[in-house]
């Protein structure tokens, strides 16, 4: 897929994900670009970075991105492109209108656009033979109207959305005013699953699964992304993203949002076909490379150790365990915690860090929003119609 002196352009550069991957592919050899929108990227200040381009931003300059990515791919002779982030719908509807000389590490924009929509998914994984839970698809007040009466065991999220921004857990028909669906901003309600969440990070060829990692979230920003995590197995989920990605015949990354009951069934709750935390578990550089650039045999998560970002979890997890009275946890697991940013001669990043945050809080600031929200508001993909 890419050879041994290739060069490989990784996106969405702001991501710890993009730069462990960056790490990963250099280790092995690769010469790595990395790009992204933001002046000044944690993964930017890497020595696995061999330049840095920044692009405009997706979301608000499609056009524009498109011609700054096709210039680039053709510049530093970019022979696969691999994103992290949601700027990989973009990156999608550039490699279905255009030709491109690079190979886009995704499937085609229409299966992307159908495992991220959310209720889009779930039925394509009961078209496979999966445990679904029930999913309503809401796309006027008379469908929102059809189940006020049991809200309280439903889970009420947009179609497009991330980080569980603006989902509402069992809430009260009263609670539901704030929400307006229509066909061109859906939602979904899905039956509320008591049980353990797991988080899945897959790698696959035509279907072949080439990477897994299974890991649970101890902290989180707010209600969604994790910052802390802890590695998990379990066989059915296993067997979940084998059937998943086999029946699609996927080719790249994919990750999963799926419960595990208490009978030890494990259902799915939705998909982000991209890059996410549980890539921060592999650390042989050659044997991931192996399994996911040269067709080699499944790589299986070599890191067994509690994995943060030390910032994320004193602006998020401090507060949260002083809400909570777990303040005596909260110092157990950054005690435990390895720093998932350290990297054996490549220290930079850690210190980058903090002008990234920076740079996120300046937009957040303006844009008066939230430092999450800020931190993905230019390549936030929120379905076909981006009004």
């Amino acid at each position: 897929m890419a050879g041994a002196d290739s060069t490989v352009l990784v996106t969405g550069a702001r991501a710890p994900v993009a730069l462990h991957l960056a790490r990963l592919l250099h280790g092995a050899g690769r010469r790595v670009i990395l790009a992204d929108s933001p002046a000044r990227p944690i993964a930017a200040a890497s020595t696995a970075c061999a330049a840095y381009h920044r692009l405009p931003p997706p979301r608000f300059a499609g056009e524009a991105y498109a011609q700054s990515v096709e210039a680039l791919v053709s510049a530093e002779g970019i022979e696969l492109v691999i994103p992290t982030c949601e700027e990989l719908f973009y990156l999608g509807q550039l490699w279905r209108d255009r030709t491109m000389p690079a190979r886009l590490f995704a499937p085609d924009m229409a299966m992307l656009s159908r495992v991220h929509d959310k209720h889009a998914f779930i039925r394509l994984a009961q078209s496979l033979g999966l445990d679904v839970p029930e999913t309503i698809l809401l796309q006027s007040d008379a469908d929102l109207e059809s189940v006020h009466g049991h809200s309280r065991e439903l889970v009420f999220k947009p179609v497009w959305s991330r980080f569980a921004r603006d989902v509402l857990l069992r809430p009260s028909p009263d609670e539901l005013t704030v929400i307006r669906p229509s066909p061109a901003a859906p939602w979904v309600a899905q039956r509320f699953i008591a049980g353990e969440e797991i988080s899945a990070y897959a790698v696959a060829i035509e279907g072949k699964l080439k990477a897994l990692a299974f890991y649970r979230s101890l902290y989180r920003a707010g209600k969604g992304a994790g910052i802390c995590f802890e590695p998990v197995e379990d066989p059915a989920a296993r067997r979940f993203v084998e059937t998943f990605v086999a029946g699609t015949a996927w080719t790249g990354q994919i990750s999963f949002d799926l419960m595990r009951e208490k009978d030890g069934t494990v259902m799915p709750l939705e998909c982000n076909p991209r890059a996410v935390s549980g890539l921060h578990f592999f650390r042989d550089a050659r044997r991931f490379a192996d399994a996911v650039l040269d067709d080699g045999p499944e790589v299986k998560p070599d890191v067994a150790r509690l994995q943060t970002v030390r910032l994320a979890m004193w602006i998020y997890g401090l507060p949260a365990a002083l809400r909570s009275g777990g303040l005596g946890r909260f110092r157990q697991t950054m005690r435990e915690a390895d720093e998932l940013l350290d990297w054996p001669g490549d220290p930079a990043p850690r210190k980058a860090q903090w002008r990234a945050l920076a740079e996120i809080a300046g937009t957040a600031l303006r844009q008066r929003i939230s430092l999450q929200a800020a931190s993905t508001r230019d390549i936030e993909w929120n379905g076909p119609d981006q009004t």
